[in-house]
């Protein structure tokens, strides 16, 4: 397979307005989010997949699937400053303030792995059989959740490093989103043609947005304005969602989106174009 020297750029490559009065734009503004550095990975195989922040320490982690490792990036010095190994096929990264300890799911044989303290000693491992994915962390209720197999987030807690409970699904789940405000979990069900709707305190799905479209995987949570926004892949395109109905389209080259909310009169959505590249 080929090796490029990937990088992680700090940018916003497509910036959307989501003012209610205003129509989606690429047009760049004073306020878009601009290119601010390229952060090299090394000599990484294949493709790279979710991050995760340690916030305290400015560490990002990167999960390089393709590579069978975790980077961890260094955000002011700008560089690797350490590189998990020995996994397999790591996507979902996570990491819990209250343990310091980032927790890796494992898509190739369906294993979340703990590491923990400054050092990522191994902490432990959790099997759940099969395609673990996306990790969300609930540091309210100290909860983590994970995606994974043919349709279920695992309930883990991170006191214990137990898994406590399972919310079955109707196929694999992709990008999910924990409402901060509420019980609601969304997750994206491409294969069941959904978006799901959950309870995540009473471990069941109580509600289903039939889509058309398959291909929901990236999603991005505006609690504020009650908005679920969700990528589609094939055709690319951005959708956004209100408890009762979409409510506007926007198609770029989507990969993954990430919600600003800093701006309050006009928060943006973040749409990165993610292009195979050998520099």
């Amino acid at each position: 397979m080929m090796r490029y020297s990937c990088m992680v750029c700090l940018v916003a490559i497509a910036t959307v307005s989501l003012a209610p009065d205003r129509a989606f734009s690429q047009t760049p503004s004073p306020s878009s989010l601009q290119l601010e550095t390229k952060i090299l990975l090394g000599d990484v195989k294949g493709r790279i997949d979710h991050m995760a922040i340690d916030l305290p320490r400015r560490r990002l982690f990167v999960a390089e699937l393709g590579n069978d490792t975790v980077g961890v990036v260094d955000l002011n010095g700008q560089k690797v400053v350490h590189v998990i190994t020995e996994l397999k096929e790591p996507q979902g990264v996570g990491y819990v303030p209250s343990s310091d300890t980032l927790f890796v799911a494992n898509a190739g044989d369906g294993s979340v792995l703990l590491f923990r303290g400054a050092e990522y000693a191994s902490a432990g491992r959790i099997d759940l059989g099969d395609d673990a994915d996306n990790i969300r962390v609930d540091s309210a209720s100290n909860r983590v959740f994970v995606g994974y197999g043919s349709g279920a987030l695992a309930v883990i807690d991170p006191a214990t490093n137990g898994k406590i409970a399972d919310i079955p699904l109707q196929a694999h789940p992709e990008s999910f989103q924990l409402a901060r405000s509420d019980r609601c979990i969304f997750v994206n069900v491409p294969k069941a043609r959904e978006i799901a709707v959950v309870d995540r305190f009473a471990s069941k799905q109580t509600a289903s947005w039939p889509i058309e479209n398959g291909s929901n995987f990236p999603m991005a949570l505006d609690e504020s304005s009650g908005r679920v926004f969700v990528a589609f892949r094939n055709p690319p395109q951005l959708s956004v969602f209100s408890v009762r109905s979409p409510r506007f389209r926007y198609n770029p080259f989507a990969r993954d989106v990430a919600l600003d909310p800093g701006r309050a009169s006009a928060p943006r959505i973040a749409v990165p174009h993610m292009l195979p590249s050998s520099e």
